[in-house]
């Protein structure tokens, strides 16, 4: 029986991978009411369309910022009730992660630890500004990533069948 397998590496060093959520902030919120108080008489319930960006960059030796951008804007029979902007965005320290699992676990896992805490912020700006609080889906990032690097993919290739 082969012990070695068991020991740490003789020098002592760390290999094993590791990724944490260092801290998490508000980076930017915008809530605009344009047409207050006038809105507030309307009854019918808005048109909600959502817009979701996530971006993410190294920041420091193994610390890297992923930012969810969420973007709502709420219309009532043609007038603005409601327009939110917020910049949601964590750190997130990554240790011997192997490089081709960086960008999933920004751009999938990140997103989706922030989320909850971005979702809370929103629905609490909407509540804020007089209107029932907005409280959005839960969202699989993870798969959103691998459909748009399978797109990205798909489009690769086609550029290279047609060349």
């Amino acid at each position: 029986m082969d012990g070695q397998d068991t020991q740490p590496l003789a020098n002592g060093e760390d290999t094993a991978p590791a990724a944490g959520l260092i801290s998490q902030y508000v980076k930017d919120l915008s809530f605009e009411n344009p047409n207050a108080p006038a809105i507030y008489q309307n009854q019918a319930a808005p048109a909600i369309d959502v817009q979701f960006n996530i971006g993410a960059a190294q920041v420091g030796e193994e610390v890297h910022e992923v930012v969810l951008k969420i973007e709502v804007r709420a219309e009532t029979e043609g007038t603005v009730a409601f327009i939110v902007d917020l910049t949601y965005a964590g750190l997130f320290g990554l240790r011997n992660v192997p490089e081709e699992h960086v960008q999933p676990f920004l751009l999938g896992e990140g997103p989706r630890l922030l989320f909850p805490f971005a979702r809370r912020v929103l629905a609490d700006a909407v509540r804020d500004g007089g209107f029932p609080p907005l409280l959005l889906e839960p969202i699989d990032f993870s798969q959103l990533y691998l459909q748009q690097q399978e797109a990205a993919g798909q489009q690769a290739t086609g550029d290279f069948g047609q060349a």
